[in-house]
């Protein structure tokens, strides 16, 4: 049913620029480090299939134009986490946790692929630590 929501409002609508926030209900942002580091983009860099990337991207960007989400694309995990849900290529699952801030913006905080069927603790600890961070560096 979303799929079909997407594909007939989202995606066939022309483009305006690589830049534009039109139609956006949340913009991405990614967490970075103190060092200037970050994470999430970090690890789709080293993912190893381009298609992967791909994939995970057009589901960020489902997430950008159609928020607030449920299932199939979002879960909450609570503490206003989220995880967007990606079927990768050779039957792998990545997620990608993030918080939307109160300038609406999607901070990504932590990606993985998955390799059990519940998101793990120590990701989910960790993305909740990114988040303190980055709503410290706010004010």
């Amino acid at each position: 049913m979303y799929l079909i929501w997407y594909t007939t409002f989202v995606a066939d609508q022309p483009a305006e620029g690589a830049r534009s926030l039109e139609g956006k209900r949340v913009t991405v942002v990614f967490f970075r480090t103190e060092a200037g580091g970050e994470p999430v983009r970090q690890w789709l860099k080293s993912l190893p299939y381009g298609e992967d990337r791909k994939r995970i991207g057009a589901d960020i960007k489902t997430v950008e134009f159609g928020w607030p989400l449920g299932m199939p694309v979002c879960r909450p995990l609570g503490d206003g986490i989220y995880e967007v849900r990606t079927h990768l290529t050779q039957n792998r699952v990545a997620r990608v946790l993030f918080y939307v801030d109160r300038k609406q913006q999607m901070v990504l905080l932590h990606g993985v692929i998955k390799k059990t069927q519940k998101t793990s603790g120590e990701d989910l600890e960790l993305a909740r630590r990114n988040k303190s961070k980055y709503q410290q560096g706010e004010r």
